[in-house]
């Protein structure tokens, strides 16, 4: 099988413990060169990983002509520098969610990729698992009606200290956990929004520790969610919960947002319930593979710029109403 040279640029954590070691067994995935703020920093995920190449700046790593696709996990606020820089480099860029700060960031990117000649793609892993195609085919079935609710939650621990605690970086709930609720509701209300109401509470820094929100669509449907970082200082601890109400029934879920392995949810209609089981491989996996079939094959990018630019233009809209 022919194989994507991937770069990654930057050594965050998500890339450490996740997204690598997802790269990493994807069958049309070869890790080529990994670059990081430091030669050391970087040579030590090249020993880790089994990259070929590592290299001290990001500026490098572009520079190597055989890097066919850059992997960006960096800072939200430096998405957009790097994302058109990879893409004017000539490379296919998957870049960790939220792409940009807002609406205007994200169509200069994918404008860019679009005249560059590349694919663009937002990194939502959990977008690629069968958990959430299964749930599509729930719905497109009939088995519970038409959708007219959708609540979710995604609520982890609080931080002593991290980067989601700057303003200046992007920091805060909504653009950590809560692009993971919009998405959701976006994938399973076909709809598009035409209210929206927020509401926060904010942290002496000014990000949003919490953020709960309500949004009404043109096709009558509602959805809620909420989002926070407050189960204690760096406990590890975190809440997820999808639940999604039709005219024939409803679906609850309590599994969390980027879960692997087996997962199972429950079916609610007048026949009576159904416990529906299924294996989720890899979420990482999965979203490289894709990748690489689009660069490969030319397969179209689950996660669209469509889809991307509704996402982000409701973010800017809950983000606006709660005060960001």
């Amino acid at each position: 099988m022919s194989k994507v040279k991937w770069g990654i640029l930057g050594t965050a954590n998500i890339a450490d413990k996740m997204t690598i070691p997802g790269m990493k067994e994807a069958e049309n995935c070869g890790l080529y060169a990994i670059a990081g703020r430091s030669i050391d920093k970087a040579n030590s995920f090249k020993e880790k990983f089994g990259f070929e190449k590592a290299y001290g700046s990001y500026e490098e790593l572009l520079q190597d002509g055989e890097v066919q696709a850059v992997y960006i996990p960096l800072p939200n606020n430096l998405h957009k520098q790097w994302v058109i820089e990879a893409l004017k480099a000539g490379k296919h860029v998957l870049c960790e969610k939220p792409l940009g700060l807002n609406a205007d960031e994200v169509r200069e990117m994918f404008r860019t990729a679009e005249e560059c000649g590349r694919y663009l793609m937002e990194a939502y892993a959990y977008l690629h698992n069968p958990y959430v195609e299964s749930l599509k085919k729930v719905i497109s079935s009939d088995t519970i009606g038409e959708v007219d609710y959708v609540s979710t939650a995604f609520i982890t621990q609080g931080y002593k200290e991290d980067i989601r605690l700057y303003k200046e970086l992007g920091g805060g709930a909504v653009y950590d956990l809560g692009c993971y609720c919009t998405t959701m509701i976006l994938t399973l209300i076909d709809s598009d929004p035409e209210f929206v109401k927020a509401s926060s509470e904010f942290s002496d820094k000014g990000v949003d520790l919490m953020t709960s929100g309500i949004i009404r669509f043109k096709n009558g449907a509602r959805a809620d969610f909420s989002v926070g970082m407050v189960l204690g200082e760096d406990t590890g601890d975190r809440f997820d919960r999808l639940y999604i109400h039709g005219s024939k029934g409803s679906v609850k879920s309590y599994v969390e947002y980027n879960q692997e392995g087996g997962i199972s949810y429950v079916i609610f209609t007048k026949d009576g319930l159904n416990k529906d089981s299924i294996f989720v491989p890899n979420n990482y996996t999965l979203e490289t593979e894709q990748m690489g079939r689009c660069i490969l094959n030319g397969e179209k990018p689950l996660v669209t710029s469509e889809f991307s630019i509704k996402n982000t233009l409701l973010m800017d809209q809950i983000l606006k109403e709660a005060g960001y």
